[in-house]
């Protein structure tokens, strides 16, 4: 199972809108501890499944996290995958981006490329950036990268890489690359923006974009905390 860690633009998240009616998780545990402890009670649970059969789709996504990740006690894919994609049909980037990796993992899933590359795409498109479309660009870049799921397109995964900011990506993909088809990758990218102004939220070195072995990380050298297709 992948281990996956919070980035504190995902943990503001998670605290804001919840935690005043999560007092055992919140108000009486630092906000440091709680993004550590990677374990919920069951009146958090039941707090979070009131919020997310609401239709509350940032709670949605966290009550997948939560049965994805273990919170609760154990792990329940099922439960998992059912949230991730309602919170996804409402269009929330994280959960959009969780999706894809339980697809592209075979994590209680049949293992689907296709469907990755779906959902990355959606991830990757969202404007405004609310953090996961930076991982689904990102991720869309590495699928392009390696054929998975998409026909392989280093101009692709060049542009994808580009607008996710991620260097060691974007050096690896241009390697492989002429200088015209880095030419029309920077275009596409230019283009890209120029349609989704104010989209872009750069990445931070907490992001740590691991990529597969023997292909380069980010610039983060905590190999240990991974944010998304890397992470095993």
């Amino acid at each position: 199972m992948r281990q996956c860690f919070f980035f504190p633009f995902l943990v503001l998240r998670m605290v804001v809108p919840w935690a005043a009616a999560l007092p055992q998780a919140a108000n009486s545990t630092p906000k440091a501890e709680l993004k550590s402890k990677s374990r919920l009670s069951k009146p958090d649970e039941k707090i979070l499944l009131a919020r997310a059969e609401q239709g509350d789709a940032s709670s949605q996504m966290w009550l997948g996290s939560a049965y994805e990740q273990g919170w609760f006690g154990k792990t329940n894919f099922p439960e998992a995958l059912e949230w991730f994609r309602r919170s996804a049909e409402h269009g929330d980037p994280d959960a959009q981006t969780s999706l894809v990796q339980m697809y592209e993992h075979g994590e209680g899933v049949t293992q689907n490329y296709s469907l990755a590359a779906k959902w990355y795409r959606k991830a990757a498109e969202h404007d405004p950036d609310l953090g996961g479309a930076g991982q689904g660009r990102n991720n869309l870049g590495m699928l392009y990268l390696d054929g998975e799921g998409v026909q392989r397109d280093y101009v692709q995964a060049y542009m994808w890489f580009r607008l996710a900011d991620v260097e060691p990506n974007l050096t690896f993909a241009k390697a492989h690359m002429t200088p015209e088809q880095i030419l029309e990758a920077e275009r596409l990218a230019e283009e890209w923006k120029s349609r989704h102004a104010g989209a872009l939220h750069p990445l931070s070195s907490n992001d740590n974009f691991s990529r597969k072995s023997g292909k380069p990380r980010s610039n983060d050298s905590n190999a240990s905390a991974c944010a998304s297709r890397a992470c095993s």
